[in-house]
């Protein structure tokens, strides 16, 4: 039977040969006492690409948000965040399990928010509210289709956090397929930020995964967090030698996955029942048909051709491509969206 092809998330990668052998080729020690080699080095690394003091390699991407938040908040604050962040919707709940907070929820443009919405949206000084702390911007924006933020509205951001006392976080768990497309540099990138967590085991092809980035204080505080929530990994150094060598050679290719993501997405225009798709800027197709029983029927229909997508709420779909589609498979993929329209 033939290899399913994989578009439901760009988490199904699979490690290269070449990155299996940085990782078999690996030093490694024990990361909790500080002692992992290989570790230490990601964590400096990445951290250096993006002008921070420190870094700390965490199990996912969850873990590094919900360590942010709570290094940046005390109970009784206030996160502000759009509507469609991953901080709200995908990690469990955990800005109240783990934090103690309030969330402010914004309706961006495609997730995105701007100065002006946030700065209408900190609560006075008063005993009644509770106190705005944090700003949690996410790039991409995964239910926005991948969207990506306007450099000049970031600055924008950034400095009115300054200005009102506010810690600015960046989930970044694409944030490379962002960078690829504007080409702005990390260290441009990582002034603006508070803490940035980045991912290694979506676009990057990692295993296992991500970075949080910040000062050398916030990192030990971070750490702290860490240990009380399990995320201590002892020789890690395997799975970071994976994430050195995605850094080193997984950046530049994702122009391929933004190009056969953007034919996906031109041709899910021409499909039958769908009645919008998102700009596709990045890796994200999001599709909506015109009700959830198209929405099925496609995802059937897909699947009896060996095609794997997800469904992305009550009417649409995602697609996500990555290291693990080539053409072929795109091409595979385009001709049963014409059989399905045909």
């Amino acid at each position: 039977m033939p290899t399913p092809i994989e578009l439901r998330s760009d988490t199904f990668t699979k490690p290269t040969a070449a990155m299996l052998e940085a990782m078999r080729a690996a030093e490694v020690g024990d990361d909790v006492f500080g002692e992992d080699p290989t570790v230490n080095a990601l964590e400096q690394k990445a951290a250096s690409m993006f002008g921070k003091e420190a870094g700390l390699f965490c199990p996912s991407g969850t873990m590094t948000n919900q360590i942010a938040i709570r290094m940046h908040t005390q109970p009784q604050d206030e996160v502000i965040c759009d509507r469609l962040a991953h901080v709200y919707n995908y990690e469990g709940g955990g800005i109240a399990y783990n934090s103690f907070c309030s969330v402010r929820l914004l309706e961006g443009h495609l997730g995105r928010l701007s100065a002006e919405m946030i700065e209408s949206n900190i609560n006075p000084d008063d005993v009644h509210f509770p106190r705005t702390r944090l700003v949690c911007l996410e790039n991409t924006v995964n239910k926005g289709g991948g969207s990506i933020y306007d450099s000049a509205e970031v600055a924008k951001i950034h400095q009115l956090c300054r200005e009102k006392g506010l810690k600015l976080h960046l989930d970044g768990a694409r944030l490379f397929n962002a960078l690829v497309v504007t080409g702005v540099r990390p260290e441009d990138h990582g002034r603006w930020y508070d803490s940035i967590s980045i991912c290694l085991s979506k676009g990057l092809g990692c295993p296992v995964g991500s970075l949080l980035l910040g000062s050398a204080d916030d990192i030990k505080r971070a750490r702290k967090i860490r240990k009380v929530l399990g995320g201590g990994m002892r020789q890690a150094g395997f799975l970071a030698a994976a994430g050195i060598y995605a850094l080193d050679h997984h950046i530049h290719r994702l122009k391929e996955d933004h190009y056969r993501a953007s034919v996906l997405a031109g041709a899910m225009g021409t499909v039958n029942g769908v009645t919008k798709v998102l700009p596709c800027l990045t890796n994200i197709v999001i599709a909506e048909f015109e009700n959830a029983q198209l929405q099925q029927d496609f995802i059937r229909h897909l699947a009896s051709e060996g095609i794997r997508i997800a469904a992305f709420g009550p009417k649409a779909i995602r697609m996500v491509t990555h290291l693990d589609v080539d053409d072929h498979q795109t091409n595979l993929v385009l001709e049963a969206l014409n059989q399905y329209s045909n």
